[in-house]
């Protein structure tokens, strides 16, 4: 059984910097690509980036324009996010998901990916 656990949300001002971390259980963390989403309040889900399951392809929404970096540690089941020149319209709930295979999709079908239960970020002045 899939099972997600996201942490290192939180308050932060514009242009702060925050470092989610995703930890992984129930299956074989390596074999899977893993992607970041997002849900805005009062919004729908919204993919971020993915990583391939050794991490040697990467993707990102646009949005993101090169403030964001994903990365992973393969022996220790973990996901990062590191978040940098954090917005206002970046505050959102930030759930990491478990695609399909070892290769990532560029967020297609982001929406019906198994996923943690997500952490807060806030963005405010």
């Amino acid at each position: 059984q899939v099972h997600l656990v996201e942490s290192g949300g939180g308050l932060v001002q514009p242009g702060g910097s925050l470092r989610l971390s995703c930890t992984a259980s129930g299956f074989t963390f390596s074999a899977y690509a893993m992607s970041w989403i997002r849900q805005a309040p009062g919004k729908g889900l919204e993919w971020v980036a993915s990583i391939s399951s050794e991490g040697g392809v990467i993707e990102f929404a646009d949005f993101v324009k090169h403030r964001f970096a994903i990365s992973r540690d393969n022996p220790k089941n973990t996901l990062y996010l590191q978040m940098d020149n954090l917005e206002p319209e970046d505050t959102a709930v930030y759930s990491c998901a478990r695609e399909w295979g070892p290769a990532p999709t560029s967020g297609i079908g982001h929406e019906v990916l198994p996923r943690g239960q997500g952490t807060q970020v806030t963005v405010v002045s």
